[in-house]
């Protein structure tokens, strides 16, 4: 199999193998065929339960049903201690 990337991708994939984070160009482009799968197995429905979940707490900030987050974080110890 043959593919043409542009110099900017090449340079980045050379570059995440030079680091050592991957062995090969190859582990590189299997990896990110495992994350695109991965990626495109998200259902529709898991999405729009998230953009509800996400519209209920945006809502739940404009009317000013908030906490700092040092409030949270107590609030959080005290429920696992």
């Amino acid at each position: 199999m043959n593919i043409s990337l542009t110099p900017a991708m090449e340079k980045y994939i050379n570059d995440k193998v030079s680091s050592g984070l991957y062995t090969s160009v190859s582990e590189l482009v299997r990896e990110a065929i495992r994350l695109l799968i991965a990626k495109d197995s998200v259902s529709p429905e898991r999405i729009a339960m998230l953009n509800e979940e996400i519209e209920k707490g945006w809502n739940d900030m404009l009317d000013g049903r908030v906490m700092s987050g040092e409030e949270a974080l107590k609030k959080l110890r005290a429920r696992y201690e």
